[in-house]
């Protein structure tokens, strides 16, 4: 069965959703979600994604959005389909790159634009792995002294764990919760459901419908989508050889443990004096293996 609209967490699909001049007025809405009442977005300009360290051979980092408001406040915009073990310290290795351009020729003070990182995850952190319950859906991180208070106020992370996102279709209410509940299932939806039948979240849809690519996008989305497929069959190939080699080690572990033990057997009884043979018996070790105890 075909989707009708576009997977999200596809490259192609996330930046035609919210990474084109079209569907600006869907990244202002979905951002002004994440972000707190004072910090709200009126207009946006894309600004080239493709940044460079100071020197030529300095790493390179490649946002798959990067904006900024009409008061020069940057905005880097991530997704991470696939679990990265060390996704937030790319995150916060992208965030020094619009933090070192404001830097000015001649005499600066050093006063700085605020910068904003959102990480849109389609995996959950392993911080509550053991405690499923606790899973939050959307992590604001910002700089705060020993005292839990806010140190800086420039800088802030917003990470969206996805799979966290548990409402249903009839248990939405605000705004973030509707963009949560788009961005997870859009795939899986073959119409717009009333809900959603405002303004932004209908040009969400025209955006996001497959009927209305051309070939040349069309052939852009499958190939991304390729790439998503397998990039998580690789992920889960490469957990179910983790999880296989721990077994692995866990049974070893344990033989060694049960040879100790069965050793340790052996030897006492052969100090109190019980034939070779019954050892054996008791013990399934070899004779060479009880003489040399």
């Amino acid at each position: 069965m075909y989707s009708k609209y576009i997977n999200p967490f596809t490259d192609f699909g996330f930046k035609k959703l919210f990474g084109e001049e079209a569907s600006k007025p869907q990244l202002i809405d979905f951002l002004n979600c994440l972000l707190p009442e004072n910090d709200k977005i009126f207009d946006l300009s894309f600004k080239d994604k493709d940044k460079s360290g100071k020197a030529n051979s300095h790493r390179k980092a490649v946002y798959d959005i990067y904006c900024e408001n009409e008061k020069g406040e940057k905005f880097i915009v991530e997704l991470q389909s696939v679990h990265q073990q060390f996704f937030k310290d790319r995150t916060i290795y992208y965030s020094t790159f619009p933090i070192q351009e404001q830097a000015k020729k001649g005499d600066w003070n050093y006063e700085l634009k605020s910068m904003y990182c959102v990480g849109v995850l389609g995996f959950t952190f392993d911080d509550y792995k053991n405690e499923p319950e606790k899973g939050e859906v959307i992590h604001t991180v910002q700089l705060k002294d020993q005292n839990n208070k806010i140190f800086y106020t420039k800088l802030k992370y917003v990470y969206v764990e996805v799979p966290n996102f548990k409402k249903k279709l009839e248990a939405l209410i605000t705004q973030l919760d509707k963009w949560l509940y788009f961005i997870k299932n859009l795939e899986n939806l073959n119409q717009i459901p009333e809900i959603f039948k405002d303004t932004v979240f209908i040009e969400a849809f025209q955006n996001a419908e497959l009927a209305k690519f051309t070939e040349e996008e069309r052939a852009s989305y499958e190939a991304s989508l390729k790439t998503l497929r397998d990039n998580y069959a690789s992920f889960e190939s490469a957990k179910k050889l983790a999880y296989q080699e721990g077994e692995a080690i866990g049974e070893a572990r344990e033989r060694k443990k049960s040879e100790v033990k069965i050793k340790k057997l052996a030897k006492a009884m052969k100090e109190d004096g019980e034939p070779i043979e019954k050892i054996m018996k008791y013990t399934g070790l070899t004779k060479q293996e009880i003489e040399s105890l």
